[in-house]
């Protein structure tokens, strides 16, 4: 529906009102309407959900065409995070949030700062979902709200031209609100648990929800030690109870993303359940560290299996865990992702110690010999230093080429006492088109940062406290934060308009005509800024 047929049809309803309602201006409805475009969080989750169809597509039949995310802890930076993606490259395609699991125990929890182990309130995940897309629908009605105000002003001028150009601008209007990819980390519990909070989540807005295979009440997170892998079947359970989640509100083109993260784990807390030989649980146990048994007395109090006709007793821990064989990683990893496809996921994870090209690559050609579509979404780590693992990357690849090396110290490559060598100029140049080549060669479809803004904020942070608490005084802040923020067009340098307060001065004129108290007056020290 146009703006115009909006105004018109409300006109209609009106005056169905015999008068009544004659203190209501269809247009102020038209202007409400447009600015809310999406009445529940549901209704978010389909609209993304197709898109997120529809950018699969397009990297199937185009690697370049993969798609990106950062990780946002708050509704206002993800806010701040797609203004400035709408501000720069004109349009947010191709462009989604990442709601980090670490970053909510870390920032968002009750308790204070937690590890990532799931301990944080499952509840606060669909919350902090809510409130981005509560952010991002607020953000759609500020910008809306100047176009309209810039439509006033042109039709207050009697420039018809312009009022037609905003109009149709208004009416093809791009929202800031896009997909999150949301982490559900382990399913806090059960199948039935895991369905439960997959449920309050697709309601909050989440059309895409990333779930991984570790035990749920031992989860670590995925770049530290300890991690423990569940059975197959566990793990598929839980990803049919988010699948049956989607379905039961309606968002059939509901994405999964399941992680694997065998690649660091050693351990599982079970033996899997085997019906035959060669079954997935057969499969399973068959990267089990066990040590062959001649007289059945040898494992009293402890499990046997039956290996390839052979008595085996698993490596058992004093923790009561058991231990996977050494190297088999990549395998475990490949079979979790070929079992995860075949059994409703879309999307892949593969957890990695670092970010290298050809180590992805080699398991997603594996898992492509039998599923020739699968794709990846690819954490692009905090965790990992970049800067150490490229420099080392180009120094093995160097040495292989027999390039002379002898200047360089393989163990001291972090130092900036290389930064201006062409060792470090290749290595950037390889990390500035991380994404691209891995989308084209790796399978990747989504690159994502997951903690990026917490480390950011924690950056300026520190950088405004030297200054403003040291010799600059004042001028730490002016010169840092508020003269950038006027020469970069940052829109925050309005606060009072970022935080709404216009919006809410559109409202009082709707309800009270020209009683209304508004604060957007001439005294008000925003307009300072208008420059």
């Amino acid at each position: 529906m146009t703006y115009q047929d909006n105004i018109q049809k409300t006109r209609q309803l009106i005056g169905s009102y015999k008068g009544t309602w004659d203190g209501i201006d269809a247009e102020s409805v038209a202007r409400m309407r447009t600015q809310n475009r999406f009445q529940t969080g549901l209704d978010i989750a389909r609209y993304t959900a197709k898109i997120m169809r529809a950018d699969m597509a397009a990297y199937d039949a185009d690697p370049s065409n993969y798609t990106q995310s950062l990780g946002c802890w708050h509704g206002f930076i993800g806010q701040q995070k797609m203004i400035a993606v709408k501000k720069h490259f004109g349009t947010t395609k191709g462009r989604y949030l990442y709601l980090s699991g670490w970053m909510i125990a870390a920032l968002r929890s009750e308790f204070g700062p937690l590890p990532d182990q799931s301990m944080h309130e499952k509840t606060s995940v669909p919350k902090l979902i809510e409130e981005l897309y509560t952010f991002l629908r607020q953000a759609d009605a500020r910008e809306l709200g100047m176009m309209f105000r810039d439509l006033d002003a042109a039709r207050d001028a009697g420039d018809i031209a312009k009022e037609k150009q905003l109009q149709k601008a208004i009416d093809n209007y791009e929202t800031h609100v896009v997909p999150i990819i949301a982490d559900i980390d382990a399913g806090f519990g059960n199948a039935e648990a895991t369905y439960l909070l997959a449920k309050k989540m697709i309601e909050a807005g989440a059309c895409a929800l990333q779930i991984e295979n570790q035990v749920s009440d031992e989860k670590q997170c995925g770049h530290q030690d300890g991690k423990v892998t569940v059975p197959h079947e566990d793990f598929l359970a839980k990803v049919r109870a988010c699948r049956y989640a989607f379905l039961e509100l309606g968002v059939e083109e509901g994405i999964i993303v399941t992680r694997t993260d065998s690649l660091g784990a050693g351990l599982t807390k079970q033996i899997a359940f085997s019906k035959e030989p060669g079954d997935l649980g057969d499969q399973y146990n068959a990267f089990l560290d066990c040590e062959e048994i001649d007289d059945i007395a040898q494992a009293n109090g402890d499990v046997i299996i039956n290996r390839d006709g052979k008595l085996m007793k698993p490596k058992r821990l004093p923790s009561n865990l058991y231990q996977f064989r050494p190297g088999t990683g990549e395998d475990r990893c490949v079979l979790d992702c070929i079992t995860s496809l075949q059994h409703g996921a879309d999307l892949l994870w593969i957890e990695t110690e670092k970010p290298h090209i050809e180590q992805i690559a080699g398991m997603v050609d594996r898992i492509r010999e039998v599923i020739p579509n699968a794709k990846l979404v690819y954490n692009n780590s905090p965790s990992f230093n970049w800067t150490l693992n490229f420099r080392q990357q180009v120094y093995d690849a160097w040495v292989a080429q027999g390039k002379d090396v002898s200047t360089y110290d393989r163990a001291r490559l972090m130092s900036v006492d290389y930064d201006m060598t062409a060792l470090a100029a290749e290595a950037d140049e390889r990390i500035r088109t991380f994404q691209r080549d891995a989308a084209a060669r790796a399978g990747i479809f989504h690159h994502l940062i997951t903690l990026p803004t917490y480390h950011t904020a924690a950056l300026s942070t520190d950088n405004l406290a030297r200054e403003y608490f040291g010799d600059a005084g004042m001028l730490g802040y002016v010169l840092g934060v508020q003269r950038q923020e006027i020469r970069q067009g940052i829109a925050c340098v309005k606060h009072q308009n970022m935080s709404g307060s216009d919006i809410g001065d559109d409202h009082k004129e709707y309800f009270a005509g020209e009683a209304a108290l508004k604060a957007g007056g001439a005294h008000n020290t925003m307009n300072q800024f208008a420059a």
